[in-house]
């Protein structure tokens, strides 16, 4: 394994998991209450993953560590699968099914959403 992209993809990750802890302590919700940081989080994560993608794979010109360091370390810190996981259990065990329900299908809709909004927002501002 070559050195460079574990680098970038620790210092991304470290970069991406300060930003996702700094959104939840800005924005902390009620122990029982909805999810809205870690959602928050996901969908501009997801966006933005979208529009990286679509940038890194049109453009010939763009480095080879620029996709491991932002798609994998920074975006792969700041997104969170476990948080959304135990938050979805959390609302179930608390009997709140319906917030439950909304939580898990909106975050999956919303995050396909979101990538297709964050590709076709880069095609918009210049990238082929």
């Amino acid at each position: 394994m070559r050195a460079g992209p574990l680098v970038v993809v620790a210092a991304g990750g470290a970069l991406g998991s300060a930003a996702r802890y700094g959104l939840a302590e800005a924005w902390p919700g009620p122990a029982t209450g909805f999810p809205w940081a870690t959602l928050v989080t996901n969908l501009i994560g997801c966006a933005l993953l979208g529009a990286l993608m679509r940038v890194v794979t049109t453009k010939t010109d763009a480095h080879p560590l620029v996709r491991p360091f932002l798609g994998t370390g920074v975006l792969g810190g700041f997104t969170t699968f476990s948080t959304y996981a135990v938050e979805a259990r959390d609302l179930v065990a608390g009997g709140h099914l319906g917030p439950a329900a909304g939580y898990v299908l909106g975050t999956l809709a919303g995050a396909l959403l979101a990538v297709r909004l964050g590709i076709w927002a880069a095609a918009r501002w210049g990238q082929p």
